[in-house]
């Protein structure tokens, strides 16, 4: 085994995390545009994509099944509202009762850790309810309709349903007094902790998998088995799991062929055909 594979395996998964959703915080913190976090996201898909080809989990997964593109349409779209929601939180913390009782004076990455336990509860119960709620699933099906795993797609998901998460992890931090350089800290850490969830990297993170909710723990989430596959929702940690009895390692995880929607292997891959999929009969 080479010595970038060995590294890649082993080091990947804390680097890209810390490394980039660290660089953020300085950002942010010494006063720079919000927007710097744009190409420091393309940068992380960047690293991400070189990883894939440094240490595949499964080599075939590294090569475009025409999903490239419509991948790409899908984080554009999303990135770019989750841009917006964070423009607008100052006009939504206005309309939140009561007075602030966020932490401001605690540094910037307290500030962060805590808005990502708190969002972490959140997406993961209205991510358990996608499986749970039909008119929910219709929505999230379309992220489960990957027939390979990537970073990239990590951000692939239907508009709508972005639109659900995102409410059901920030409301809570909106009432308490969220600041708006902590809302686009959060969505930055959401979309490179996404990435990892799904990063084609055979990585290795020892006893961190047990709480740690990257790659080795979700791609079990993605097996194509109504049953088998409601498991390990969380975004960021497996506390939610943990509490919902829905976290498991102890089995191999899905290989090619095996992810994908659950009775629908023909389910459209097409960008808009996956918008106005959720909607048909």
């Amino acid at each position: 085994m080479s010595l970038a594979r060995t590294l890649v395996r082993y080091g990947f998964a804390p680097t890209f995390f810390l490394g980039f959703i660290g660089a953020a915080v300085l950002l942010v913190a010494h006063g720079h545009s919000k927007w710097l976090l744009l190409p420091l996201l393309l940068a992380a898909i960047a690293a991400a994509f070189l990883a894939e080809r440094l240490a595949p989990y499964e080599p075939i997964w590294n090569r475009d099944r025409g999903d490239l593109g419509r991948d790409g349409l899908h984080a554009l779209v999303n990135e770019a509202s989750a841009a917006l929601s964070v423009a607008a939180v100052p006009l939504l913390a206005g309309l939140s009762p009561g007075t602030s009782i966020w932490p401001e004076a605690w540094p910037l990455w307290a500030q962060l850790a805590i808005a990502v336990l708190v969002a972490d509860v959140g997406i993961t119960l209205a991510h358990f309810a996608s499986h749970k709620w039909s008119p929910l699933w219709r929505l999230h099906a379309v992220h489960h309709s990957v027939t390979r795993m990537y970073g990239f797609n990590g951000l692939m998901k239907h508009p709508l349903h972005q639109a659900v998460e995102t409410v059901a992890g920030t409301a809570p931090l909106l009432l308490i007094g969220l600041p708006m350089d902590v809302a686009a800290l959060l969505g930055f850490a959401a979309a490179v902790q996404v990435m990892l969830q799904h990063a084609n990297v055979d990585m290795r993170i020892g006893p961190l998998v047990q709480v740690w909710a990257v790659a080795p723990g979700h791609r079990h989430h993605h097996l194509a088995s109504k049953s088998d596959g409601d498991v390990n929702f969380g975004l960021f940690s497996t506390l939610t799991d943990r509490l919902l009895g829905t976290f498991v390692t102890d089995r191999p995880t899905p290989r090619d062929g095996e992810i994908g929607v659950a009775g629908a292997p023909d389910y459209p891959q097409a960008y808009l055909r996956q918008l106005t999929e959720p909607f048909r009969r």
